[in-house]
């Protein structure tokens, strides 16, 4: 069942069907200042970063996009490599098939061999925690793939329009707080397409938690995804009320940064190209996620999610090279302006 439920989810993503969400992530509301003279070479510009004590070439991260479908091994090989020979990190989806079952559908050490010099990230659902999921388990995904950090979703939309759903979210902070006190890797919190607000936010951080992923509205919607896997036309249109539910990512991340200062925020959710990706980091983001724009790519082969970002890359090099940036730094200085102008 649960199998059969992540292939669903994996055909219905690449299969064609309308499952974005229907309000935008908020980029297209800003633009840059243009620097005319931007006194840099392009050349020099330096896009490098840290994250969880590793260099990174570019402030990317391939964001979780698998589960337990049968193509799951073919992606993670394809994005492993790939990410080993760009130099950026990835998170794999969600491992709650390779920890209940006998398959592990390649969530094993082979993706660190395949990777061994960038940050891995394991993943479980929070709603886990109410069905018997504790630290073992998060100890279990973390060394299945030999990780550098967990990731805890929160995914509470999803799981309230699923058939399936679990729906007993009661004392899950607490439970987040115990993996927090007990795991030896950093706990990463994210949403799936909804966001974290900052109120949320603060709860987590209260707990230990140092890396959030604001994962905001304007990508995939979950709820849609449910929409088109709906046994009945009642299902469909409970959960279809909600492909605009959350707030865009461009807010999310703004809001997040003004209110925590210093918390590490990865923003994602419909993040189309690196223009996106350079207002995301603008706007506070410390890292960039994508997922669904890079599964089709991580179905066919490294080199094509190579080159996907390979022109993320790229224009994020454009976007600091016009506004006078010779690293993210200073591109997180540069000015913003509102979008479209009017008379």
């Amino acid at each position: 069942m649960l199998i059969d439920r992540k292939k669903q989810h994996l055909d219905i993503v690449l299969g064609g069907v309308p499952v974005s969400a229907t309000i935008g992530a908020g980029f297209d509301a800003i633009r840059f200042e243009h620097v005319a003279l931007p006194e840099i070479d392009m050349s020099d510009i330096d896009l490098s970063t840290r994250f969880l004590g590793k260099e990174i070439s570019a402030p990317f991260l391939v964001s979780s996009m698998t589960g337990g479908a049968e193509k799951a091994e073919l992606i993670n090989h394809n994005i492993a490599i790939a990410c080993e020979a760009i130099g950026i990190p990835f998170a794999v989806g969600s491992q709650r098939v390779a920890i209940d079952t006998d398959a592990d559908w390649g969530m094993n050490r082979a993706l660190r061999r395949l990777a061994p010099s960038v940050p891995i990230l394991a993943n479980i659902g929070a709603a886990q925690l109410n069905t018997g999921y504790g630290i073992d388990q998060a100890r279990r995904a973390v060394e299945m793939i030999d990780a550098d950090a967990l990731i805890i979703h929160l995914n509470p939309l999803q799981e309230a329009v699923q058939p399936e759903g679990d729906r007993n979210w009661a004392g899950l902070t607490g439970r987040i707080g115990e993996l927090c006190a007990a795991l030896h890797v950093p706990l990463v919190v994210k949403e799936v397409g909804a966001a974290i607000s900052p109120t949320v936010a603060a709860r987590l951080i209260n707990l230990g938690v140092t890396i959030i992923d604001v994962a905001g509205a304007g990508g995939t919607s979950w709820a849609a995804v449910e929409a088109a896997r709906a046994r009945t036309p009642a299902e469909a249109a409970v959960a279809s009320a909600f492909a605009d539910w959350g707030q865009p990512t461009a807010r999310a991340i703004s809001s997040l940064r003004q209110a925590q200062p210093d918390i590490f925020i990865i923003g994602s959710g419909g993040v189309r190209n690196g223009v996106d990706a350079a207002k995301a980091l603008r706007l506070g983001a410390d890292l960039v996620g994508q997922a669904a724009s890079v599964l089709r790519s991580a179905t066919v082969s490294p080199e094509d999610v190579i080159n996907h970002f390979e022109v993320m890359t790229a224009q994020l090099r454009v976007a600091c090279f016009c506004t006078g940036s010779s690293n993210i730094a200073q591109l997180r200085s540069a000015r913003l302006e509102a979008a479209p102008f009017t008379v």
